[in-house]
């Protein structure tokens, strides 16, 4: 039934957050895509390492480590070697065994300069820490430089900060003592200790003084700080949290930037682990950031907390059903581009651009009409002005991403392929400066979406070796995409995978292509739940009718033509007509294919009418939304599907 023409894809987008500095307070379609979060500096700091959420941060990644923040020859020594000898440091670490970690010191000691920044029980410590959290092989040497970096820069911060009372300033240096061989609990224990000193003093004696108050506050914020280093994001927030709320009532700007971390710790947290109430916690807390900078006192910090808003709320868009958070998201944009203007801050106005893009890319997923995706193009477009492959290779390359999936998401909508082409040249592009090496999921999304694009072009100029590309990419995103490292984007490509399987298992004789498409499918419905991303469980279930249906075909029996009626059936319960109308009319036109062959099958004349009465309300649908493609399609089926109803009515 050529169900290749009514799959549903995902293409992942690049989203833009920025960064707070302490240092400066500022004041489904049905194929599924992904977007890559860009990343940008609030004000001169070391170049983002990599794309996390919509805040920036500072380099941590061997790439970017050697040639930013870390001048450490340690950190050096640790990125050049092979992964083996990294993975085996990690083993001796994690090893429980007095010999094995007198191996370690002793290599380390051997392997660590005299000039090193960095004490060789610090680097141990840091060994042990990539050893009791799950990380990629060939992201140890990446993870060991972001260790290291925080732990710089937090060591930094400790040192030089000076408090009046001698006790607490000596349980300071004792925790900077211990954060020099990376003793993270003795370190965590002394500014606890620290704190409930100050916090005595303040409740016992009448004549606090507010620097007391601030003094606490920025122990509690190194603690979060400490929690960060953990990646526990959510003990992170709430120490975030009691930070802002001790501060005394006239520190608005820094209960501002205590606030604003506190939110990013949020969105990073449900972001990366596909945690709504994470999100919903951070929407709450930018709101509170608002309300703290004062657009008429500090316009730049208020710009930049509605484009860190925006972001959260595009990104829980994306996961309900209806469209009320995406379209604020573009709301809250648009304010912030009114003080984030190009003349005033070029950079900060092509992240916000960018920004604008997606959330107009997500809409125009869920429109009939085409005007929201030609408006995400024009944003993406002028982003790029500014946003120069000289001047942020980073951020041109997830820009080039994001163009690329709405010109592909356009290009399936239209007869010709010129719009699909050009979107597999947008991610040639970006794949040029997102390297495997440098960013390796914004390289994993990539790949993605340019497998999803090179599958539509085989399946429209009916070419074999381009669907074997578009498989290939696809398996490659996956070493990057794992289930345990972000659940959500594996199984967007495991369902991606699935379509370039099953677009190619219709062109060969036999079904293994088929059912490891099916398999794939099944794979993508682990993380893809009614509950947690409706729409996208929706697109699975949708295409993995597809998927039956087209062994069905091929199979004696109804078997797999019934169970494919019931996966059209379970996407529609969330597909409606009413919020989603093409994929709606895609997932009901797909299935009146099914059960034209199930009629013959049987030779049942109601089921054949039902068909044929499904396949017209499709095609209606689609040309009333300016799918000419897919009308076109349907109607083409429909004199098939006339014999069919009038031959077994004659029997």
């Amino acid at each position: 039934m050529a169900a290749a023409s009514v799959l549903h894809c995902s293409r992942t987008p690049f989203l833009s957050k920025h960064h707070m500095s302490w240092q400066k307070r500022f004041g489904s379609r049905s194929l599924s895509r992904l977007a890559i979060a860009v990343t940008l500096t609030l004000v001169a700091q070391p170049a983002s390492a990599q794309l996390v959420g919509s805040r920036s941060v500072q380099a941590t990644s061997c790439a970017s480590a050697i040639g930013g923040d870390v001048r450490d020859s340690t950190i050096t020594t640790v990125c050049g070697m092979p992964p083996e000898q990294v993975v085996e440091l990690v083993r001796l670490a994690a090893s429980p065994q007095a010999g094995d970690r007198a191996e370690l010191m002793a290599r380390l000691s051997a392997l660590v300069p005299a000039s090193s920044q960095l004490r060789v029980e610090a680097i141990a410590k840091f060994f042990q820490l990539l050893g009791e959290v799950p990380v990629e092989e060939s992201q140890l040497a990446d993870r060991f430089a972001q260790i290291a970096e925080e732990h710089r820069r937090l060591l930094e911060d400790v040192k030089s900060l000076r408090v009046n009372d001698p006790e607490v300033q000596a349980l300071r240096q004792q925790a900077a003592a211990a954060l020099e061989i990376a003793d993270h609990v003795t370190a965590f224990a002394r500014l606890t200790q620290a704190r409930t000193i100050v916090t005595t003093k303040r409740e016992t004696l009448a004549k606090v003084l507010d620097d007391q108050k601030r003094e606490e506050a920025a122990l509690v914020f190194e603690q979060a700080r400490v929690e960060l280093a953990r990646l526990a994001y959510e003990q992170a927030a709430q120490l975030f949290a009691e930070a802002s709320r001790l501060l005394p009532a006239g520190d608005i700007e820094t209960r501002w930037h205590y606030i604003m971390e506190k939110a990013d710790a949020e969105q990073t947290m449900g972001d990366e682990r596909a945690n709504n109430p994470a999100l919903v916690q951070a929407i709450e807390s930018y709101r509170v950031g608002l309300a703290l900078a004062s657009r008429r006192e500090r316009p730049l910090d208020w710009a930049a907390t509605q484009n860190n808003l925006g972001n959260a709320l595009r990104i829980l868009g994306e996961r309900e059903t209806g469209t009320a958070k995406l379209d604020e998201a573009v709301a809250v944009y648009r304010e912030a581009l009114k003080e984030r203007t190009r003349e005033r801050v070029p950079l900060h106005w092509a992240e916000t651009q960018n920004n604008l893009g997606l959330a107009l890319w997500r809409l125009g997923g869920r429109d009939t009409g085409p005007a929201r995706l030609q408006e995400a193009i024009a944003a993406f477009r002028e982003a790029l002005k500014e946003w120069t492959r000289e001047r942020a290779p980073l951020q041109w390359g997830a820009t080039q991403n994001n163009l690329g999936i709405v010109l592909d998401e356009l290009g399936e909508r239209e007869s010709g392929t010129a719009k699909i082409k050009e979107a597999v040249a947008a991610y040639r592009e970006a794949l040029k400066e997102l390297t495997r090496e440098r960013v390796p999921l914004d390289w994993a999304q990539t790949q993605d979406n340019l497998g999803n694009a090179l599958s539509s072009l085989g399946s429209r100029e009916n070419r074999t070796p381009l669907l074997q590309e578009a498989i290939s990419a696809h398996r490659e995103a996956l070493k990057e995409r794992t289930r345990e490292r972000v659940p959500l984007q594996w199984a967007q490509t495991q369902d991606n995978l699935g379509n370039a399987l099953l677009r190619l298992g219709e062109r060969e004789a036999g079904t293994t292509k088929l059912e490891e498409a099916v398999a794939a499918r099944h794979e993508a419905l682990k993380e893809r739940t009614r509950e947690r991303v409706p729409l996208q469980w929706a697109a699975t279930q949708n295409n993995l009718g597809h998927t039956l249906s087209s062994l069905g075909e091929r199979e004696s029996g109804t078997a797999k033509l019934e169970e494919a009626i019931v996966a059209y059936r379970e996407a529609r319960k969330e597909w409606t007509r009413e919020r989603v109308p093409l994929d709606w009319a895609r997932s009901l036109g797909s299935e009146g294919l099914t059960l034209m062959v199930l009629a013959q099958r049987l030779g049942d004349a109601a089921i054949a009418k039902t068909a044929l009465s499904q396949i017209n309300t499709a095609i209606e649908t689609m040309r009333d939304g300016g799918n000419a493609p897919s009308a076109a399609y349907y109607e083409g089926q429909l004199p098939r599907a006339r014999a069919l109803v009038a031959q077994l009515r004659g029997r």
